[in-house]
């Protein structure tokens, strides 16, 4: 009995895919198939098979290449999240801030968390389409929001239309940890109550 069913559509579809995937990532990585053979110990006419979808690929194969281009095994399929609700972090640097995205949609709703490292610089306040939610985690953070210059302790919350200049960062005190929420036009959050019944 498989605990897996491969027929489904995703997990069908993901295996179709295979094949090319592999081409794709053994070219991008100029590997010949003699040299992935011997990395792997996979036959060159197994790999060959594999890339142009004439052998089915195997957990053991599958597994052996993963191995070879040192990536999990997921991201070597492309495997369908399959209704997993969690979020794969991948933080980045944005002017010497550490940006951790927990949303997946570019264009929606988008929810980062922000790491302020201290330091001691000139507020250039910017405005834009959008409103924005900012949730102080920790430390103290400086917002300047039209004329106004605000301290943040841990635990606030400032919420403000981006249209107004704007600008967030070090105290110069202190790092600080925040969540920022920004929705852009048409976006903002609603919350619906039940029409009470007469």
């Amino acid at each position: 009995m498989s605990l897996v069913d491969d027929t489904s559509p995703a997990i069908a579809d993901v295996l179709q895919q295979v094949g090319q995937r592999l081409k794709r990532l053994r070219s991008q990585r100029h590997i010949t198939l003699t040299g992935l053979a011997t990395a792997t110990g996979i036959s060159k006419s197994t790999l060959s098979r594999l890339e142009t979808g004439q052998r089915r690929p195997t957990l053991e194969l599958l597994l052996a290449l993963s191995q070879a281009y040192r990536m999990p095994l997921d991201d070597l399929v492309g495997a369908p999240e399959l209704g997993d609700p969690r979020i794969r972090l991948k933080p980045g640097r944005v002017k010497g801030r550490t940006v951790i995205p927990l949303t997946r949609q570019p264009d929606g709703m988008q929810v980062w968390k922000i790491v302020i490292p201290t330091s001691k610089v000139s507020p250039e306040p910017r405005a834009h389409d959008g409103h924005e939610w900012i949730y102080v985690l920790s430390g103290h953070m400086r917002l300047v929001l039209g004329e106004r210059d605000w301290l943040l302790r841990p635990g606030e919350v400032a919420e403000f239309d981006t249209h107004v200049p704007h600008w967030f960062g070090s105290t110069g005190e202190e790092p600080s940890e925040i969540l920022s929420i920004f929705a852009r036009p048409g976006e903002r959050m609603n919350v619906r109550t039940p029409t009470p019944q007469t």
